[in-house]
């Protein structure tokens, strides 16, 4: 099980890169890959794009890196950057997160690859999970982490535009939804407060 976060865009209506956002509570690119690896995960990657020299000193070690040169294509670009860089692997099975959901903590990770029969890092087999997909919702509104078991990779990365990423293909193919909002908000943060 891998995790993947997503951390290649400029930020525009932030004002910087996300991947190099604080707050309070610290650095969010780290955070992201806590998340994922509290969460379940066996390997963390990291899509950067915007501002990668900055960004990549952010990155705890033996994490991998994965640059999107055409990051500015939108989420697409990121989406199908971490996932031809993951399809070398043995995963059966990708989480991706976003860095500007700083409120999405281990739990949502948990839960959703519970509910997929992931257990949080103790699949009972690598079929179950290469077939998965799934994704957490918050009060119904579908959101992220998205779980995107390895047999759907190949389709998403063929199918992906713009800065939708993978949405209607999850649609389409109805992924399950597992409802988070008693864990997090689910709300990506767009501007400072």
């Amino acid at each position: 099980m891998r995790g993947l976060l997503l951390a290649a865009g400029a930020g525009s209506r932030m004002g910087t890169p996300k991947a190099l956002v604080s707050d309070d509570d610290g650095a969010w690119l780290p955070r992201g890959v806590r998340t994922l690896l509290e969460g379940g995960c066996d390997a963390v990657g990291v899509v950067l794009g915007a501002a990668v020299d900055e960004a990549r000193p952010l990155v705890p070690p033996d994490v991998d890196v994965v640059v999107a040169d055409d990051w500015a294509a939108g989420m697409s670009a990121s989406l199908r950057s971490g996932l031809v860089s993951l399809a070398s692997t043995d995963a059966d099975a990708a989480v991706v997160h976003l860095v500007d959901l700083p409120d999405v903590g281990p739990d949502v990770v948990r839960r959703l690859l519970g509910a997929a029969g992931g257990g949080g890092g103790s699949a009972p087999g690598g079929d179950v999970l290469a077939g998965a997909l799934a994704r957490a919702s918050y009060a119904g509104v579908p959101g992220h982490p998205v779980l995107l078991g390895r047999d759907h990779w190949a389709a998403i990365i063929g199918s992906v535009t713009g800065d939708q990423g993978a949405r209607d293909y999850l649609r389409t193919q109805g992924a399950a939804l597992v409802e988070c909002g008693d864990l997090a908000s689910g709300r990506d943060v767009d501007a400072r407060e």
